[in-house]
């Protein structure tokens, strides 16, 4: 397995240019940073300097940096380099990318709303994003890089299933359990890819958080020992070539209840009605709702916090949102979280994440820790 090769990036911006000629512009400055790298390749560090790619309908792109980035962004391929000096400058550094493209009709993804007056003197403005509807839906490649990263979330959580009892019974803690089982599968990872990926993002994110605590969707992870009975909720991403991943489970610490056991049976219908709502390519709002639907059904309304997904990709979270207020269509192609959460102040909190990718034929589910371990098997012997 390689990064995606320079031809690759060439077709994504014949198909923006496709998009931008479709909608009568002259071309596309593209300044958020996700559209950025999925139209070069080029993984680059965000920061308060703007970097843009001037995509024109004719003629060739040209990649605007701060001169800092100027021996960085000549080894992206496919793309002449223009420098501004320094941020903020005299002239905020968009304003001044917006000028060298001496064009008359510009379509921007996303402009600082103090800048937009100053930006419609310039050029006649339309601001929409023409890029992420060519980033929703991912290509062979791409979801090949996306599957391969979910495989090396798993194992993160395959360590922590087996190595668990060992740390904790030794004393370990949330920070532990989350070095021990993150530093093993980055060990893999980097032995397996760390040569062929040099350059890209590479490399993989958790959170292990236990008990009471495991209450907060995003919570701290502390040097907190888990207690016999507990749940502990592992949130794992992982980056290959620039494309993410996710997978994540609530394991117990000692025997499942029987009320531990009906949250569970909850989440894994919630999975199960996510896929079938994508297989039948719901709009993404509606899919929420049906994801959404067997837990309050189990009696757990009050304990949601949170949507059921995100999309993936070059970003770890991206549009389209399984979410209320997103109608996209499901397609395939895209690729989405499915994050059922049950969440109960001062007692404990459940999630589990599945990556799916929607297919011409249903739903795959790349992401296998859950499927290869029921609910029943999710236990940490105390």
């Amino acid at each position: 397995m390689k990064p995606l090769p320079p031809d690759f990036r060439d077709r994504v911006r014949d198909r923006l240019r496709a998009r931008a000629a479709a909608s009568g512009l002259d071309g596309l400055l593209i300044l958020a940073p996700g559209n950025l790298a999925y139209a070069t390749g080029w993984m680059f560090s965000v920061n308060e300097r703007p970097m843009g790619l001037w995509l024109p309908v004719s003629g060739d792109p040209v990649l605007m940096v701060p001169h800092l980035e100027l021996e960085n962004a000549l080894s992206v391929p496919g793309v002449s380099v223009a420098t501004y000096p320094e941020f903020p400058g005299e002239v905020p550094p968009v304003l001044w990318m917006l000028g060298q493209t001496q064009a008359r009709r510009v379509g921007i993804d996303a402009l600082d709303a103090r800048l937009l007056s100053t930006a419609k003197e310039i050029a006649e403005i339309s601001l929409s994003d023409h890029i992420l509807p060519e980033r929703a839906i991912k290509h062979p490649d791409e979801l090949a890089l996306i599957r391969e990263a979910a495989r090396f979330a798993d194992m993160v959580l395959t360590r922590l299933l087996s190595a668990g009892a060992d740390i904790i019974s030794g004393g370990g803690t949330e920070l532990d359990l989350m070095a021990d089982a993150t530093g093993h599968a980055r060990a893999a990872l980097g032995a397996t890819h760390g040569a062929a990926f040099q350059g890209t993002k590479l490399g993989i994110t958790a959170s292990v958080h236990s008990g009471p605590r495991a209450a907060l969707p995003h919570g701290t992870v502390l040097a907190r020992r888990p207690q016999k009975g507990e749940p502990i909720i592992a949130g794992i991403g992982c980056s290959l070539g620039g494309y993410h991943a996710e997978s994540g489970v609530t394991l117990v610490y000692g025997d499942i209840t029987q009320d531990q056991a009906r949250v569970m049976a909850a989440m894994d219908a919630a999975n199960a009605a996510t896929v079938d709502a994508l297989s039948r390519r719901l709009p993404c709002a509606a899919v929420n709702d049906a994801a959404l639907d067997p837990i309050r059904t189990a009696g757990f309304a009050d304990a949601i916090r949170h949507r059921i997904g995100h999309g993936m990709g070059v970003e770890g979270h991206e549009a389209p949102w399984l979410s209320p207020g997103d109608a996209t269509p499901a397609a395939p192609g895209m690729v989405f979280s499915c994050e059922p959460g049950i969440y109960r102040p001062d007692l404990d909190g459940w999630r589990c994440i599945e990556t799916l990718i929607v297919t011409e034929t249903g739903c795959e589910t790349a992401s296998r820790f859950q499927s290869d371990h029921p609910a029943h098997t999710r236990i940490i012997p105390a």
